[in-house]
C-alpha cells in the first residue's frame, strides 16, 4: 500500500512538472504570437505613414510644378521648386516618429527616389520617361525607412528572436494631362472658364511659330498688365475682315439662341453645367479630331466691359480650321484648344483700331478629357495620383 501511495505521489509530481513545462512553453509561444502581432501592426502602421508621406509629397510637388509654369517660370526652375516642395512635404509627415528626408536626385536619374518625367496617359499608368523636359507631366516619389535613408523601422518584441528592424519604403506618382480633347461637366458641378470665341488655326500657328507682335507684358508677381514686350507674343481675337463673314466670331456653347446677356455671363463666369447639357454634358473633338459648333454674330461692343473685367485671367478658347456661312449661320470646325489670357480690349472707335488682344497662358481645365494626340496648347488637367 505504501509503495502504491509513493508511486501515485511520484506520478502526480511528474504530471505537475509536465504541466508546468507545458505552461511555460505555451507562455513562450503566446508571447511570440503577441510579439509578432505587435511588431507586424507597427510595421503596417509605418508602411501607411510612408505611403501618406509619398502621396502628399507627389501631389504637392506636381501642383507646384504647374503653378510655376502658370507663372511662366522655366522648366528648370519649375522642376527645382517642385523638388523643394517634395522635400518639405516629406519632412513634415512623420514616419514612426522620424521626420524623414528624401534623396533629391538632382540629376533626375530614372532609378532615383524623386523623378520628374512624362507619362503618356494620366489614367493608363504609363511608364515614366525623362527624355523631354518640355513635356514633363508627372512626379514619382519614393520615401524610405531603410539602411540607406532615415534608418530601418525598429522591432520591439521580435528582438528576442534576433530581429531588430526592417527596411520599408513607399512610392507614389502624381500626374496631369498636358493635352486635352475637350471637357465635361466637372464632378463638383462648377463652371468652366471657356470663352465663347474662336480663333482661326492659321493665326494661332503663326503665333506659335513666332510670327506675331509683342506689345503687352504680363507680370506674374504683381498679376498686372502693362505696355511693352515680355517675350510672349500676342494676337488679335477681334475680326479684322479676313474674307470670311463671321470669322473669329462667337461660337454657341449651350443654347443656339445665345443672347448678348448669355455671352456676357459666359465671359465672366464661364460655361455652366446647364450650357453643357445642350451638348450632352461634354464638348470633345471626335476621333477624327473635329467638333462642329454653331456661330453667332461675333464680338461686339456690348460685351467690352465683361471682356475687360477678365484681363489677365487665364481662359480656354477653341481653335477652328474653317468656318462656313456668315453670322448666326456660321458653322465652325473646331480642331484644337488653347489656353490664353486677355491683355487688352478696345471695341469702340474705328474698325481697324478695335481689338481683343490675347497671349498664350497656362490654363487649368476642370473636367478635362485627356487626349493621346496634340490637340491643345497651354492646357492642363488637375493633378491626380496615378500610382
Amino acid at each position: 500500500m505504501k509503495n502504491q501511495l509513493n508511486n501515485y505521489r511520484r506520478h502526480r509530481s511528474l504530471r505537475r512538472g509536465a504541466i508546468t513545462v507545458l505552461a511555460a512553453m505555451m507562455s513562450v509561444i503566446l508571447l511570440g504570437f503577441v510579439a509578432f502581432a505587435v511588431d507586424v501592426g507597427y510595421v503596417l502602421s509605418t508602411k501607411q505613414e510612408l505611403q501618406r508621406a509619398a502621396d502628399s509629397a507627389a501631389l504637392a510637388s506636381c501642383w507646384e510644378y504647374i503653378e510655376n509654369m502658370s507663372n511662366d517660370e522655366t522648366a528648370e526652375t519649375a522642376v527645382a521648386n517642385g523638388r523643394a516642395t517634395a522635400s518639405q512635404y516629406v519632412l513634415v509627415n512623420k514616419v514612426a516618429g522620424v521626420n524623414p528626408v528624401i534623396n533629391q536626385n538632382t540629376d533626375n536619374a530614372t532609378t532615383g527616389d524623386l523623378v520628374f518625367g512624362r507619362v503618356t496617359s494620366v489614367y493608363g499608368n504609363g511608364e515614366l520617361t525623362t527624355d523631354n523636359p518640355a513635356q514633363y507631366n508627372a512626379v514619382r516619389i519614393k520615401v524610405r525607412r531603410d539602411s540607406t535613408l532615415n534608418g530601418e523601422t525598429p522591432f520591439f518584441f521580435a528582438r528576442v528572436f534576433g530581429r531588430h528592424s526592417m527596411g520599408l519604403n513607399a512610392e507614389a506618382t502624381a500626374a496631369f494631362a498636358r493635352s486635352v480633347s475637350g471637357f465635361r461637366t466637372p464632378g463638383n458641378g462648377s463652371n468652366i472658364d471657356v470663352l465663347p470665341y474662336a480663333l482661326d488655326l492659321d493665326t494661332w500657328e503663326d503665333l506659335l511659330d513666332g510670327s506675331a507682335s509683342d506689345d503687352w507684358a504680363w507680370d506674374p508677381e504683381t498679376k498686372t498688365i502693362c505696355e511693352g514686350p515680355d517675350g510672349i507674343l500676342e494676337v488679335n481675337l477681334f475680326p479684322q475682315g479676313t474674307g470670311s463673314p463671321g470669322n473669329r466670331g462667337t461660337v454657341d456653347i449651350g443654347s443656339s439662341n445665345n443672347s448678348t446677356a448669355d455671352i456676357a455671363r459666359q465671359i465672366v463666369h464661364g460655361i455652366s453645367p446647364s450650357d453643357l447639357a445642350y451638348h450632352g454634358g461634354s464638348l470633345e473633338l471626335s476621333e477624327g479630331g473635329e467638333l462642329e459648333l454653331n456661330g453667332d454674330t461675333g464680338i461686339s461692343a456690348g460685351v467690352k466691359d465683361e471682356l475687360a473685367s477678365i484681363e489677365g485671367k487665364p481662359r480656354l478658347i477653341p481653335i477652328f480650321s474653317q468656318v462656313q456661312g456668315p453670322g448666326n449661320n456660321a458653322q465652325y470646325t473646331i480642331v484644337h484648344w488653347a489656353g490664353i489670357r486677355i491683355m487688352d480690349v478696345k471695341l469702340t472707335g474705328a474698325m481697324n483700331q478695335k481689338r481683343v488682344i490675347v497671349q498664350p497662358a497656362p490654363f487649368l481645365l476642370q473636367g478635362a478629357i485627356e487626349s493621346s494626340e496634340e490637340t491643345s496648347d497651354f492646357v492642363y488637367s488637375p493633378v491626380v495620383l496615378i500610382k
